[in-house]
């Protein structure tokens, strides 16, 4: 190769852009791996194949212009050692190339293990978290938890809302993420996302595309479901023809394959809390009865008419929905379905119930889970209670749960907000009075009362109507947890 072809040879670069890697100085006619496309002049491909590619690179001698992140060193500020089950799930995750998910039940310390392979990588990493609140608690956690070697005290970023500082240690939460990714995404070497069964949705599974990040780690006490029917292809087949607004991404494609799972049994009375769960069973009242009845034969009488179950099996209720957007009668079905279901949710048996359960644990702290949000405020006012709901403004939400820990108040009540991720450590009482047949929901729902505590054993009611729908969701559910634990 001659000086002048050296010359040329040295301005072919690969960039970092909005989420994308370009290639600098190559025409339409070289010969670039698949995940590139030819865009507006540019070869081009999101950021998730940084890794990929990486070979190619230094193969054909491009300049890597992507990498921005940075050496630290990190030592652990925390003096806990880490428990057997732990340090093999850090190892499993190195031994997959720092890539992958963890999946750990509530209260086994997950944090724990994303700040020990933090400190291990030593490497500029961004921590995603679904809620603000959560955000803050990463925040102290990463503070308290992580040092530099030299005794210093370790500057966190926090990026959300109108609070943007950027630090090699970033926390944010999934809604900001994206716009800090796609500006300064080559800025983080490792990408750490909490809870990260919501990151397949199609408005976040961005941050994953447009981060070069090689290391990540996926954190969850509940890993999506897989359906071995489901032929949503994946990266390597979308690769040719990526659209990121239509493509389906799996979590294997966007963070790496499970490589650790710990169910809540295998821990029970060791790291987390002895439990045990009691189904009440109560009747609706005649008139709640008559009222049901004659709405369910209104619900029934669509499906049972159009042979849905038979024509599309476990598909066959969100047809039923489809319909009801055009079809006047399957509206009238779906009225009578929402007319029925807040009847249950509402039944007087359930609300006495939980008066004499809220007497029974007076001394206890206890959560009360609902469905519905007009239902927790009518409990909040009968028992005079906090309320907590997506209506819940942060300071007001933070005050309720400083409160709840501080013993100030006995109970809270809650509309599926407190399902996932925030410490609720004082509780060892749960009240749930209606929910779906996720088992992820009742596993995470669990997790709240499941942190050790003394010896105490945890409490898991669950209050059905006799009777009603409901008894067969609580069935599925069960056998969803059953198979899962």
């Amino acid at each position: 190769m001659t000086r002048h072809d050296q010359e040329i040879r040295i301005t072919e670069r690969c960039r970092f852009h909005g989420g994308t890697l370009i290639l600098e100085e190559l025409d339409r006619t070289a010969s670039v791996p698949s995940c590139f496309q030819w865009v507006k002049g540019k070869w081009r491909c999101p950021a998730l194949y940084y890794r990929k590619i990486q070979s190619w690179l230094r193969e054909q001698g491009l300049t890597d212009l992507v990498p921005r992140w940075k050496h630290l060193k990190l030592a652990s500020a925390d003096d806990r050692q880490p428990h057997d089950y732990q340090q093999e799930a850090l190892r499993a995750w190195l031994a997959a190339g720092a890539r992958g998910s963890i999946v750990l039940p509530t209260g086994a310390g997950k944090t724990f293990v994303a700040l020990q392979a933090m400190a291990h990588l030593g490497r500029s990493s961004l921590i995603v978290a679904p809620t603000i609140d959560l955000l803050h608690q990463w925040y102290t956690r990463l503070v308290d938890g992580l040092q530099e070697e030299t005794d210093q005290k370790l500057e966190v970023g926090v990026w959300y809302g109108l609070e943007k500082e950027l630090r090699p240690i970033t926390v944010t939460t999934y809604h900001s993420a994206g716009d800090l990714v796609a500006e300064v995404g080559n800025t983080f070497k490792l990408l750490v996302f909490d809870e990260v069964h919501h990151l397949p949705a199609p408005s976040w599974q961005e941050i994953a595309l447009m981060s070069p990040a090689p290391h990540r780690l996926g954190l969850t006490a509940t890993y999506p479901e897989t359906n071995p029917n489901d032929q949503t292809p994946t990266s390597q087949q979308l690769a040719p023809g990526w659209d990121w607004g239509t493509d389906q991404w799996s979590l294997e494609d966007l963070i790496g394959p499970v490589v650790y799972v710990k169910q809540i049994d295998e821990l029970t009375g060791k790291q987390l809390a002895e439990y045990r769960t009691e189904r009440i069973r109560v009747d609706l009242t005649p008139q709640e009865r008559a009222t049901y009845d004659a709405e369910h034969a209104v619900y029934a009488a669509y499906y049972r008419e159009h042979k849905l179950r038979e024509s599309y099996g476990p598909a066959w209720w969100g047809e039923y929905t489809r319909r009801s957007a055009y079809d006047a009668e399957a509206r009238r079905a779906k009225v009578a379905e929402r007319r029925l279901k807040r009847i249950v949710a509402n039944a007087q048996g359930k609300l006495e119930k939980l008066e004499s359960l809220l007497k029974e644990h007076a001394h206890q702290r206890v959560l009360v889970f609902t469905a519905q949000n007009d239902l927790a405020y009518r409990i909040s006012r009968r028992h005079l209670i906090p309320a907590i709901t997506h209506q819940t403004r942060a300071a007001e939400r933070k005050a309720i749960l400083e409160g709840f820990r501080s013993g100030d108040y006995r109970a809270i009540v809650t509309s599926r907000v407190l399902n996932e991720g925030v410490d609720v450590p004082e509780a060892k009482v749960a009240v749930v009075l209606g929910g779906t047949a996720s088992a992820r929901e009742y596993i995470q729902r669990l997790g709240r009362i499941l942190r050790k505590q003394e010896n105490k054993t945890a409490l898991l009611y669950e209050i059905i109507v006799r009777g009603t729908i409901e008894e067969g969701i609580s069935y599925r559910r069960r056998r969803k947890v059953e198979y899962k634990v």
